[in-house]
């Protein structure tokens, strides 16, 4: 699967403030800014006008700790909107207090650990076990100073490369979409760690049919 992306939320409002609901749908996502443009280019071409979107900052990928309390806090403000309610996330990094936090408020999450694992495909990810690989998808690849560079102080501190990233062997660039310049520019990233570089053309993997099952529960 080569998607091509139709929709193009602003990153810098992706990253910070994330994306509101219209309003428009019966049934509500909630996801991570980091999976918008996934999202809605999947709803897009299923035709689900049904599902609304509402986006948390995809920065809260840096602070996981925060995670199940504001996907709580989406869930309680617009439950009586919505006949359903379906939360975007994986465990990303909360230590099973998101899907712990969602079976008591009666939502399904998306299964797994992270979004490289469901885009890799759940089985694919888990059978290989690696260990050393720095993962990037296509989000990231983008915001890659943003979310990685900046936040671990490697503008300022380069010395610190080492410290944080020596164990590791491999960037793996997990690509939504076939774009040229985007590779490279993970590429670009890989050179940086001092990393070897490898791409998978992934496309949306196990989201879009997770997406697609929820579509057809409606």
């Amino acid at each position: 699967m080569s998607p091509t992306m139709t929709i193009t939320p602003d990153l810098s409002t992706l990253t910070d403030d994330g994306l509101p609901p219209s309003g428009k749908g019966r049934v509500l996502l909630i996801a991570c800014g980091a999976l918008a443009r996934e999202i809605l280019d999947i709803k897009q071409r299923g035709g689900w006008d049904h599902m609304d979107l509402a986006c948390l900052p995809a920065i809260l990928h840096n602070h996981p700790e925060r995670i199940t309390e504001a996907v709580r806090a989406v869930v309680q403000k617009h439950r009586a909107r919505y006949d359903s309610i379906f939360v975007v996330y994986a465990d990303c990094g909360t230590g099973g207090l998101l899907q712990a936090a969602c079976e008591e408020m009666g939502v399904e999450m998306v299964a797994g650990p992270h979004c490289y694992a469901f885009f890799d495909g759940l089985e694919a990810f888990a059978a290989r076990g690696e260990i050393t690989s720095f993962y990037l998808t296509d989000f990231l690849a983008r915001q890659f100073d943003a979310f990685v560079w900046k936040p671990l102080g490697l503008d300022r501190h380069p010395e610190l490369l080492e410290m944080y990233f020596g164990h590791y062997e491999k960037l793996v660039y997990l690509a939504q979409i076939d774009d040229p310049a985007l590779t490279e520019k993970a590429r670009g990233h890989a050179e940086r760690m001092g990393l070897s570089f490898e791409r998978r053309l992934t496309g949306y993997g196990d989201l879009a049919a997770t997406l697609s099952g929820w579509a057809r529960r409606d």
